[in-house]
Protein backbone atom coordinates (compact mmCIF):
# COMPACT_ATOMS: atom_id res chain seq x y z
CA UNK A 1 0.00 0.00 0.00
CA UNK A 2 2.87 2.45 0.97
CA UNK A 3 4.47 1.63 -2.64
CA UNK A 4 1.43 2.35 -4.24
CA UNK A 5 0.68 5.65 -2.47
CA UNK A 6 4.54 6.78 -2.92
CA UNK A 7 3.69 6.43 -6.64
CA UNK A 8 0.62 8.65 -6.68
CA UNK A 9 2.39 11.14 -4.98
CA UNK A 10 5.02 10.85 -8.09
CA UNK A 11 2.67 10.81 -10.52
CA UNK A 12 1.01 14.08 -8.65
CA UNK A 13 4.12 15.89 -8.46
CA UNK A 14 4.89 15.10 -12.16
CA UNK A 15 1.89 16.74 -13.20
CA UNK A 16 1.72 19.73 -10.62
CA UNK A 17 0.53 22.70 -13.77
CA UNK A 18 2.45 24.87 -10.82
CA UNK A 19 5.63 24.07 -9.91
CA UNK A 20 8.71 24.57 -12.47
CA UNK A 21 10.69 21.73 -13.49
CA UNK A 22 13.81 22.45 -11.13
CA UNK A 23 11.57 22.51 -8.01
CA UNK A 24 9.93 19.34 -9.00
CA UNK A 25 13.49 17.83 -9.39
CA UNK A 26 14.28 18.24 -5.98
CA UNK A 27 10.82 17.26 -4.88
CA UNK A 28 10.77 14.01 -6.35
CA UNK A 29 14.31 13.70 -5.34
CA UNK A 30 13.35 14.09 -1.53
CA UNK A 31 10.49 11.67 -2.41
CA UNK A 32 12.17 8.73 -3.83
CA UNK A 33 14.60 9.18 -0.39
CA UNK A 34 11.92 8.94 2.26
CA UNK A 35 12.15 5.92 4.57
CA UNK A 36 9.09 3.37 5.54
CA UNK A 37 9.71 2.15 8.80
CA UNK A 38 6.53 0.21 9.60
CA UNK A 39 5.78 -2.44 12.49
CA UNK A 40 8.97 -2.12 14.51
CA UNK A 41 12.18 -1.41 14.97
CA UNK A 42 15.33 -3.73 13.22
CA UNK A 43 16.87 -3.79 16.13
CA UNK A 44 15.03 -3.82 20.04
CA UNK A 45 16.44 -1.16 22.25
CA UNK A 46 18.17 -2.49 25.56
CA UNK A 47 16.61 -1.66 29.02
CA UNK A 48 18.32 -4.14 30.90
CA UNK A 49 19.96 -1.81 32.91
CA UNK A 50 17.05 -0.27 33.68
CA UNK A 51 15.58 -1.47 37.48
CA UNK A 52 11.89 -1.66 37.56
CA UNK A 53 10.54 -2.69 40.98
CA UNK A 54 6.31 -3.55 41.40
CA UNK A 55 6.11 -1.46 44.64
CA UNK A 56 8.22 1.86 44.25
CA UNK A 57 6.15 4.34 41.28
CA UNK A 58 8.49 7.03 42.22
CA UNK A 59 11.57 5.43 42.22
CA UNK A 60 10.40 3.60 38.73
CA UNK A 61 10.04 7.35 37.45
CA UNK A 62 13.14 8.58 38.55
CA UNK A 63 15.17 5.54 37.36
CA UNK A 64 13.85 5.56 34.38
CA UNK A 65 14.17 9.64 33.80
CA UNK A 66 17.97 8.41 34.58
CA UNK A 67 17.99 5.83 32.48
CA UNK A 68 16.73 7.77 29.25
CA UNK A 69 19.23 11.16 30.04
CA UNK A 70 22.09 8.42 29.82
CA UNK A 71 20.86 6.77 26.62
CA UNK A 72 20.01 10.45 25.01
CA UNK A 73 24.15 11.18 26.16
CA UNK A 74 25.52 8.46 24.41
CA UNK A 75 24.74 9.70 21.58
CA UNK A 76 26.97 12.64 21.33
CA UNK A 77 29.66 12.83 19.21
CA UNK A 78 28.16 9.57 17.20
CA UNK A 79 26.37 9.30 14.07
CA UNK A 80 22.75 9.85 13.96
CA UNK A 81 20.92 6.45 14.13
CA UNK A 82 18.45 6.82 11.37
CA UNK A 83 16.91 2.80 12.35
CA UNK A 84 15.81 4.82 15.79
CA UNK A 85 12.11 4.91 16.33
CA UNK A 86 10.65 7.90 18.07
CA UNK A 87 7.10 5.74 18.79
CA UNK A 88 6.78 2.16 21.14
CA UNK A 89 4.97 -0.51 18.75
CA UNK A 90 2.05 -0.40 20.51
CA UNK A 91 1.31 3.06 20.33
CA UNK A 92 -1.50 3.69 17.60
CA UNK A 93 -0.31 6.77 16.00
CA UNK A 94 2.30 7.52 12.69
CA UNK A 95 4.58 9.99 12.49
CA UNK A 96 6.85 11.95 9.54
CA UNK A 97 10.27 13.31 10.79
CA UNK A 98 11.76 15.70 8.73
CA UNK A 99 14.93 15.51 9.53
CA UNK A 100 15.20 12.29 9.20
CA UNK A 101 13.18 12.33 6.19
CA UNK A 102 10.98 8.71 7.02
CA UNK A 103 7.78 8.07 7.49
CA UNK A 104 6.65 5.69 10.54
CA UNK A 105 3.57 3.51 11.02
CA UNK A 106 4.22 0.89 14.66
CA UNK A 107 2.22 -1.95 14.68
CA UNK A 108 -0.43 -0.64 16.71
CA UNK A 109 -2.03 1.87 13.99
CA UNK A 110 -2.01 -1.25 11.76
CA UNK A 111 -4.75 -3.07 13.39
CA UNK A 112 -8.47 -3.31 13.47
CA UNK A 113 -10.32 -1.35 13.45
CA UNK A 114 -8.23 0.70 11.45
CA UNK A 115 -6.42 -1.38 9.44
CA UNK A 116 -8.71 -4.91 8.98
CA UNK A 117 -7.43 -7.73 6.77
CA UNK A 118 -10.44 -9.38 6.86
CA UNK A 119 -12.35 -6.04 5.04
CA UNK A 120 -11.71 -5.28 1.22
CA UNK A 121 -9.42 -2.81 0.41
CA UNK A 122 -11.43 0.17 -0.47
CA UNK A 123 -12.30 0.77 3.44
CA UNK A 124 -8.27 -0.23 4.35
CA UNK A 125 -7.41 2.39 1.30
CA UNK A 126 -9.74 4.87 3.06
CA UNK A 127 -8.00 4.60 6.42
CA UNK A 128 -4.67 3.20 6.50
CA UNK A 129 -3.93 3.93 3.25
CA UNK A 130 -5.02 8.08 4.23
CA UNK A 131 -3.03 8.00 6.99
CA UNK A 132 -0.07 6.93 5.19
CA UNK A 133 -1.17 9.35 2.28
CA UNK A 134 -1.05 11.74 5.55
CA UNK A 135 2.64 11.15 6.90
CA UNK A 136 4.22 11.28 3.11
CA UNK A 137 2.16 14.47 2.62
CA UNK A 138 3.66 16.17 5.63
CA UNK A 139 7.28 15.65 3.81
CA UNK A 140 5.51 18.71 1.94
CA UNK A 141 3.30 20.77 4.31
CA UNK A 142 4.07 24.00 5.38
CA UNK A 143 6.96 23.46 7.64
CA UNK A 144 8.42 19.51 6.05
CA UNK A 145 8.75 21.38 2.75
CA UNK A 146 12.01 23.56 4.35
CA UNK A 147 14.06 20.46 4.95
CA UNK A 148 15.27 18.85 1.68
CA UNK A 149 15.82 14.46 0.90
CA UNK A 150 18.74 14.30 3.47
CA UNK A 151 16.92 16.27 6.07
CA UNK A 152 18.76 19.07 6.11
CA UNK A 153 17.02 22.26 6.50
CA UNK A 154 17.49 23.72 3.18
CA UNK A 155 15.49 25.97 0.95
CA UNK A 156 14.89 24.27 -2.39
CA UNK A 157 12.49 25.90 -3.71
CA UNK A 158 12.48 28.56 -6.67
CA UNK A 159 11.07 32.03 -5.09
CA UNK A 160 7.94 32.06 -7.85
CA UNK A 161 7.36 28.02 -6.61
CA UNK A 162 7.00 29.06 -3.01
CA UNK A 163 4.38 31.97 -3.51
CA UNK A 164 2.24 29.18 -5.45
CA UNK A 165 2.69 27.26 -2.67
CA UNK A 166 2.10 29.49 -0.25
CA UNK A 167 -1.38 30.76 -1.83
CA UNK A 168 -2.74 26.94 -2.51
CA UNK A 169 -2.06 26.79 1.38
CA UNK A 170 -4.13 29.92 2.19
CA UNK A 171 -7.41 28.58 0.40
CA UNK A 172 -6.99 25.75 3.45
CA UNK A 173 -6.34 28.34 5.80
CA UNK A 174 -8.96 30.07 4.56
CA UNK A 175 -11.15 27.46 5.04
CA UNK A 176 -10.73 26.00 8.62
CA UNK A 177 -10.29 29.31 9.71
CA UNK A 178 -14.20 29.68 9.20
CA UNK A 179 -15.09 26.99 11.21
CA UNK A 180 -16.46 27.20 14.72
CA UNK A 181 -14.86 24.76 17.06
CA UNK A 182 -17.15 26.27 20.10
CA UNK A 183 -18.83 28.78 21.29
CA UNK A 184 -17.43 31.81 19.14
CA UNK A 185 -13.79 30.17 19.34
CA UNK A 186 -12.75 29.50 15.79
CA UNK A 187 -9.99 27.00 14.37
CA UNK A 188 -6.54 28.75 14.37
CA UNK A 189 -5.61 27.70 11.33
CA UNK A 190 -2.15 28.91 11.05
CA UNK A 191 -1.66 26.72 13.51
CA UNK A 192 -3.15 23.89 11.84
CA UNK A 193 -2.81 24.35 8.67
CA UNK A 194 -0.11 21.62 7.84
CA UNK A 195 -2.21 18.94 9.53
CA UNK A 196 -5.13 19.90 7.34
CA UNK A 197 -3.02 19.84 3.97
CA UNK A 198 -1.61 16.65 5.40
CA UNK A 199 -5.69 15.36 5.80
CA UNK A 200 -6.31 16.30 2.42
CA UNK A 201 -3.34 15.49 0.37
CA UNK A 202 -3.03 12.12 2.34
CA UNK A 203 -6.91 11.39 1.47
CA UNK A 204 -6.48 11.72 -2.03
CA UNK A 205 -3.23 10.60 -2.68
CA UNK A 206 -5.08 7.32 -1.08
CA UNK A 207 -8.32 7.63 -3.46
CA UNK A 208 -5.76 7.69 -6.72
CA UNK A 209 -3.47 4.85 -5.16
CA UNK A 210 -6.74 2.50 -4.21
CA UNK A 211 -8.18 3.24 -7.79
CA UNK A 212 -5.49 2.40 -9.47
CA UNK A 213 -4.81 -0.83 -7.42
CA UNK A 214 -8.44 -2.36 -8.14
CA UNK A 215 -8.83 -0.83 -11.81
CA UNK A 216 -8.69 -4.07 -13.35
CA UNK A 217 -11.07 -5.35 -10.89
CA UNK A 218 -15.10 -5.19 -10.58
CA UNK A 219 -15.55 -4.38 -7.64
CA UNK A 220 -19.40 -4.56 -5.83
CA UNK A 221 -21.59 -3.18 -3.23
CA UNK A 222 -21.28 -4.20 0.49
CA UNK A 223 -23.69 -3.59 2.58
CA UNK A 224 -25.67 -1.34 0.15
CA UNK A 225 -22.84 0.88 0.43
CA UNK A 226 -20.83 1.69 -3.48
CA UNK A 227 -17.02 0.40 -3.22
CA UNK A 228 -16.74 4.38 -3.76
CA UNK A 229 -18.92 5.19 -0.22
CA UNK A 230 -17.10 2.25 1.70
CA UNK A 231 -13.77 4.15 0.93
CA UNK A 232 -14.90 7.57 2.32
CA UNK A 233 -16.39 5.58 5.17
CA UNK A 234 -13.35 4.14 6.00
CA UNK A 235 -11.45 7.53 5.76
CA UNK A 236 -14.05 8.61 8.06
CA UNK A 237 -14.03 5.73 11.12
CA UNK A 238 -11.09 6.59 12.42
CA UNK A 239 -12.00 10.09 13.63
CA UNK A 240 -15.30 8.54 15.81
CA UNK A 241 -15.03 10.09 19.52
CA UNK A 242 -16.52 13.29 21.16
CA UNK A 243 -14.46 16.10 23.55
CA UNK A 244 -15.77 18.14 26.41
CA UNK A 245 -15.90 21.70 25.47
CA UNK A 246 -13.16 22.68 27.82
CA UNK A 247 -10.95 20.44 26.26
CA UNK A 248 -12.01 21.88 22.70
CA UNK A 249 -11.29 25.49 23.90
CA UNK A 250 -7.55 24.28 25.04
CA UNK A 251 -6.95 22.46 21.99
CA UNK A 252 -7.64 25.22 19.51
CA UNK A 253 -5.06 27.21 21.38
CA UNK A 254 -2.43 24.59 21.76
CA UNK A 255 -3.25 21.81 19.07
CA UNK A 256 -1.95 21.71 15.53
CA UNK A 257 -4.27 19.42 14.71
CA UNK A 258 -8.69 20.46 13.55
CA UNK A 259 -10.88 18.76 15.63
CA UNK A 260 -11.55 15.43 14.21
CA UNK A 261 -15.00 16.47 12.43
CA UNK A 262 -13.25 19.02 10.29
CA UNK A 263 -10.69 16.72 9.43
CA UNK A 264 -13.37 14.78 7.71
CA UNK A 265 -15.57 17.39 6.73
CA UNK A 266 -13.11 19.90 5.45
CA UNK A 267 -11.45 17.21 3.21
CA UNK A 268 -14.10 15.63 1.68
CA UNK A 269 -15.72 19.08 0.81
CA UNK A 270 -13.08 19.81 -1.26
CA UNK A 271 -13.36 16.49 -3.24
CA UNK A 272 -15.33 15.93 -6.25
CA UNK A 273 -14.90 12.11 -5.61
CA UNK A 274 -16.80 12.25 -2.63
CA UNK A 275 -19.77 14.66 -4.22
CA UNK A 276 -19.95 12.17 -7.09
CA UNK A 277 -20.05 9.22 -4.59
CA UNK A 278 -22.62 10.08 -2.52
CA UNK A 279 -24.63 12.71 -5.39
CA UNK A 280 -23.78 15.92 -3.75
CA UNK A 281 -25.11 18.87 -5.68
CA UNK A 282 -23.98 22.27 -5.85
CA UNK A 283 -24.82 24.99 -3.61
CA UNK A 284 -25.06 21.43 -0.39
CA UNK A 285 -22.48 21.92 2.60
CA UNK A 286 -20.33 19.30 1.53
CA UNK A 287 -19.73 20.89 -1.92
CA UNK A 288 -17.22 23.95 -1.79
CA UNK A 289 -17.42 26.45 -4.80
CA UNK A 290 -13.97 27.45 -4.35
CA UNK A 291 -12.33 23.87 -3.65
CA UNK A 292 -8.77 23.69 -1.82
CA UNK A 293 -5.98 21.62 -3.55
CA UNK A 294 -2.22 21.34 -2.81
CA UNK A 295 -0.77 18.19 -3.90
Amino acid sequence: MTEQIETAMQHEIENLDWMSPATKTEALRKLHAIRNKIGYPDRWRDYSALEVKPNDYAGNVARSRRFEQARAWSKLGKPVDRNEWGMSPPTVNAYFNPQMNDINFPAGVLQPPLYDPKEDDAPNYGNTGATIGHELTHAFDDEGRQFDDKGNLRDWWTPVDAKGFEERIDCDRDQYAGYTIVDDIHINSKLTSGEDVADLGGTLLAYIAWKKQTEAQKLESIDGFTPDQRFFIGMAQWACGSERPENLRVSAITNPHSPNEFRINGVVSNMPEFQGAFSCKAGQPMVRANSCKVW
